[in-house]
């Protein structure tokens, strides 16, 4: 049989269609060079917008008419609306699924698959290297605690092994991916004892935010040690303001081959609007963390999400946020414009009252402002 793979969303997705394509191929199946030569078809959805579910559906329909027509199809949907469908007790969301796509052969969690299974890499000198699944930080917007749970991070030595052995593959790029990397480890951590790793106890990172330590880390740990592996570059994607401690500045300021370009959201230049979001950090301090990073490494470029149309944002409050991109100066900016995600809180608690036309001209000031206007910001 051939198999094909289409694969919407993020990092996270695609590796996680590696490590499918894997089972397939030990199943004895073989990649088809198009999905309308495939027999055995697996669509990895991503419901974090609605325009990103919604190509879903799409191709969903169209092959359902080609399953009709043909007869000789296996069609297999799994990723995040899989994961959203999984973690509903009711089992509503799960029959609504199989009631509005019965072309569908299997839903299949992408948990089952698990880290157990290698990736099947087809780039041979660029690799994905997930560290953790899921996510504890709840953002008001966001649907992903509800698609991957909550965060689970590798077992720190099979991290290291795998990147050993893809250094040895002469592998020359890896990034980790992560939803939130660099709390990498707040789950192996228990106490303020430490980790052990390499027979060695290392005491975990702390950030102080607004006042108090947020949460344990050993990411630097983890990104130094892959770091000295000899890659000739090392990414990391994606982080979170709030995690981003002093001591991962240091760690990647003396680490050469430690990427320049780091993607750091933002969401919203406005403090309302941030802690209507529960994004726990404020414009204030985003702005101390940018100066912190440019100071210590001078050659850093910073890329950024930002979402437009929140709701509740005024035009004072969206021109907050592109006083932060003047001030910022981003070399790239990730813009989209607000989607209502059933079962976040957003959805529940705060009506969708920015309009359609709006919340597109705002997306159009920002987007002009950060890539066509990028020559006349000074940065911080």
């Amino acid at each position: 049989m051939k198999y094909f793979i289409k694969t919407f969303g993020c990092a996270s997705n695609e590796a996680d269609s590696e490590r499918i394509a894997t089972v397939l191929e030990n199943r004895g199946m073989k990649p088809a060079k198009s999905i309308n030569l495939a027999d055995h078809i697996v669509i990895n959805t991503c419901v974090i917008r609605e325009s990103a579910e919604n190509r879903a559906y799409g191709l969903l329909d169209k092959l359902g008419k080609r399953k009709t027509e043909k007869g000789n199809i296996k069609i297999v949907v799994t990723g995040c609306l899989v994961g959203i469908a999984t973690r509903d007790s009711s089992g509503r969301l799960m029959k609504r699924l199989h009631e509005k796509f019965p072309m569908v052969d299997e839903f299949l969690h992408i948990e089952e698959v698990g880290f157990d299974n290698p990736p099947l890499r087809v780039d041979k000198t660029e690799a994905w290297v997930p560290i953790s699944n899921g996510c504890n930080n709840c953002c008001t917007f966001c649907v992903v605690p509800f698609t991957r749970g909550r965060e689970t991070s590798r077992p720190y030595d099979e991290i290291i092994a795998e990147c050993q052995k893809l250094r040895e593959g002469k592998y020359k790029k890896i990034t980790l991916v992560g939803q939130n990397v660099n709390s990498y480890g707040a789950d192996l951590v228990h106490g303020k004892s430490g980790f052990t790793v390499h027979d060695k106890n290392i005491k975990p990172v702390y950030v102080k935010h607004l006042g108090r330590q947020r949460i344990p880390t050993l990411f630097p740990y983890l990104l130094e040690e892959i770091a000295k592996l000899g890659f000739n570059q090392v990414d990391f994607i994606s982080s979170n303001p709030w995690d981003f401690s002093p001591d991962l500045i240091d760690v990647i300021a003396r680490n050469k081959n430690i990427t320049r370009q780091i993607h750091l959201p933002v969401q919203s230049g406005d403090n309302e609007v941030l802690r209507r979001m529960n994004r726990w950090y404020t414009r204030e301090e985003y702005l101390e963390l940018v100066k912190s990073l440019r100071s210590k490494i001078k050659e850093i470029k910073i890329s950024t999400d930002i979402i437009v149309g929140f709701p509740g944002e005024s035009e004072e409050q969206f021109e907050n946020t592109v006083d932060l991109c003047r001030k910022v100066g981003f070399y790239k900016a990730y813009i989209s414009e607000y989607s209502d995600r059933p079962m976040t809180a957003a959805h529940k608690i705060f009506p969708d009252n920015v309009s359609h036309i709006e919340k597109e001209r705002r997306w159009k000031v920002l987007e002009k402002l950060v890539f066509k206007s990028h020559s006349k910001i000074t940065p911080l």
